[in-house]
């Protein structure tokens, strides 16, 4: 009988000694710091991204106020012709750009394994540069966005350009890399790190089962800290002086009127936000579908004309807006109809396919039905605090996420003696809104996965899915 190749089954290979040993323990201590280092650059990363986002942002918003000023509809011109250009350049060179950016992500992350059912990839260094550019480039022609669903996605795109060069050792599921980046993305760009963790668990994680490990809650809280030491903290909303008001005053009427009323809008504008997604009815579907450019003009127009009847007062993020109805409650500046105006505006301007959020826009739009909610109730000290309750109510509503929502709110304007008020107006604001709409960002993911991109809708057929 021929005797098997190689050494015999019984054969015992010599143990390693205690320097071999020490020496292996040396080499997996220096992996996971090596991984650990890796991650913790590309948090730093995220938050320096989010920092040269928001200051681009805000130079865009303040150019397009000088020349509209300077040149009377200046907006006009700015809104159809911008939009048709970053349409057209999200098409042909940063397909998956479009739109918020955190159901692309949500999308990605329900991928298994190497088989994709997107067709092509929505998260990319790419993706980053153009959701930068186009994002401010939108908010410069005079739509109604927000850069904080777009630094979601361009967080979890950067961790995941990170993620092939982390050692095997760190053991990071590709999962919990984009949750960590998509989450550090919000936490730098609202400047709120507590506000990124509690969006990682209650939106990006939702369904998953995993648990938040310590390596991806300190990512998310070092890319937070950057954004901190940039702008300081609190720095959109400043401080809310709640130390004079009576909260208890008015409890429950006016809880109860700001659920309802930002629960039923913000309920609307999802339900609307999804019917445009999954394809407009008629003609109008059929000219967005065949002929995306010039909707965007089209769209860019509609947005002017708003701007124009507000008063130039919805054009861009909306910070500026909700920040000074919150500092001056009583100013006579602000039109009634300005949380209407800018809820089409923000519509129209996700319609439209431009990359861009709705996150800082709905804060504004809360602001502004706060300010009606306001008037109605005659409650002359409780202005600031109305309109911050609405602020989270409608986000809360829109996102279906009342968590992350109050406690954003909660950060932005050192609100911590309102933090009861906030919670209980986001949980019933966002139970009216589950029965007017599916959730927005997760019916958006679907689309993505059914048929790629909710600004390109399938057959008609497709809407009733």
């Amino acid at each position: 009988m021929t005797p098997p190749d190689g050494p015999p089954p019984t054969a015992l290979a010599p143990k390693p000694n205690w320097l071999d040993r020490l020496k292996r323990r040396q080499v997996a201590y220096r992996d996971v710091w090596l991984g650990r280092l890796i991650l913790f650059g590309g948090a730093v990363g995220i938050g320096l991204l989010a920092v040269l986002f928001a200051w681009l942002t805000e130079w865009c918003v303040e150019l397009l106020h000088d020349l509209n000023s300077e040149y009377p509809g200046w907006v006009f011109v700015s809104a159809p012709l911008g939009g048709a250009l970053i349409v057209w350049l999200t098409r042909r060179f940063f397909p998956g750009a479009e739109g918020s950016g955190i159901p692309q992500v949500l999308a990605e992350m329900a991928q298994h394994g190497s088989h994709s059912r997107l067709g092509r990839p929505l998260l990319s260094l790419r993706i980053v540069f153009g959701k930068i550019a186009l994002g401010a480039g939108a908010v410069f022609a005079g739509f109604s966005t927000g850069r904080e669903g777009p630094m979601v996605q361009i967080g979890a795109a950067l961790m995941h350009a990170i993620g092939d060069h982390l050692p095997k050792r760190l053991q990071v599921s590709r999962q919990h890399l984009l949750a960590a980046g998509g989450a550090a993305g919000i936490a730098a760009a609202f400047n709120t790190p507590l506000a990124g963790i509690l969006f990682a668990i209650e939106e990006l994680a939702r369904g998953l089962e995993w648990r938040m490990s310590g390596l991806i809650i300190t990512a998310i809280v070092i890319a937070g800290i950057v954004a901190q030491a940039y702008f300081g903290t609190y720095t959109y909303f400043g401080w809310l002086n709640t130390s004079g008001v009576d909260t208890s005053e008015h409890p429950i009427a006016l809880l109860l009127a700001a659920a309802l009323v930002c629960g039923v809008a913000g309920g609307l504008f999802a339900r609307l936000s999804l019917l445009i997604a999954r394809g407009l009815p008629g003609r109008l579907g059929d000219w967005r579908r065949h002929h995306p450019i010039w909707f965007a003009a089209g769209c860019g127009l509609l947005i002017a004309g708003i701007g124009w009847l507000s008063g130039d007062l919805t054009y861009g993020t909306g910070y500026g807006e909700a920040k000074h109805m919150l500092m001056e409650p009583d100013a006579e500046d602000m039109p009634w109809h300005f949380g209407l105006d800018k809820f089409a505006a923000t519509l129209i301007s996700f319609a439209s396919g431009v990359p861009g959020g709705i996150f800082a826009p709905s804060l504004s739009i809360g602001a502004g039905l706060g300010q009606n909610l306001h008037f109605l109730a005659e409650a002359e000290d409780m202005a600031a605090v109305t309109s911050a309750l609405c602020m989270a109510g409608f986000l809360a509503a829109v996102t279906q996420a009342p968590i992350t929502a109050f406690v954003i709110v909660m950060e932005m304007i050192d609100g911590y003696a309102l933090v009861t008020h906030l919670m209980i107006v986001s949980l019933l604001a966002s139970v009216i809104s589950r029965a007017i709409s599916p959730p927005l960002y997760r019916s958006l993911a679907a689309i993505y996965l059914r048929h790629g991109n909710p600004t390109e809708p399938g057959p008609k057929a497709e809407a009733g899915k």
